[in-house]
Formats: C-alpha cells, sequence, structure tokens
C-alpha cells in the first residue's frame, strides 16, 4: 500500500505528461461553443449526435471526446461545410473576431 500512494503523488506532479496534455485539450462540445460554431453545449452534441463533426477524418462519436491544438475539424454548420485547423484553445467564449483567432478557414 505504501507504494501506491507514492505513485499517486508523482501522477499529481506538475512534470507528469498527463497532467500537462489534459490542459491542453478541451473537450469537443465545449470548444464548438467557445469557437461559436454552436450556441450552446446541447446544440453541439446534436451536430456529434447528427454525425455531422469529424475530427481528422473520423466521425466524433462522443461529446466528451478530446481537441488538441492542430486537429482539424470538418463540419456541416447551417447548411455549409466548414473545414478548420485549431490553432490554439479558447480558456472562454468570447466575442466572434477573437474566436477566429484561434481557428484557420481550410478549403472544403
Amino acid at each position: 500500500m505504501k507504494g501506491t500512494a507514492g505513485k499517486t503523488k508523482e501522477q499529481g506532479s506538475a512534470a507528469d505528461p498527463i497532467q500537462q496534455t489534459s490542459q491542453q485539450t478541451i473537450r469537443i462540445d465545449r470548444l464548438l461553443v467557445y469557437l461559436r460554431f454552436a450556441r450552446t453545449r446541447s446544440a453541439a452534441r446534436g451536430m456529434i449526435e447528427g454525425r455531422a463533426l469529424r475530427r481528422n477524418r473520423k466521425h466524433v462519436r462522443r461529446v466528451s471526446e478530446l481537441v488538441a491544438i492542430g486537429d482539424v475539424l470538418t463540419m456541416m454548420v447551417a447548411g455549409e461545410v466548414h473545414v478548420v485547423e485549431v490553432l490554439s484553445l479558447p480558456q472562454r467564449r468570447a466575442s466572434p473576431a477573437l474566436a477566429k483567432s484561434h481557428y484557420r478557414e481550410l478549403d472544403p
């Protein structure tokens, strides 16, 4: 038991790559709201469940799937196909102009 307690402390350290990765990713439903592709997380869930969203050419199956910088999202929004590359991860929902600074539109 003493060995397990020591491992738990190491896992919580700042140098742990698992913890660092979690800070560099965001749930896809939250990202869609922050980037203003969906008005609410419920609307983002609807996009995902309707299979109108792909991440790196694969259909997104769960709303809790994580997105990282450099991922390419393909989605259908208001009858238009959008292909975007994530350049940075926003901390919150912001103005449309600021939201656009976090991604780059690619040709569909």
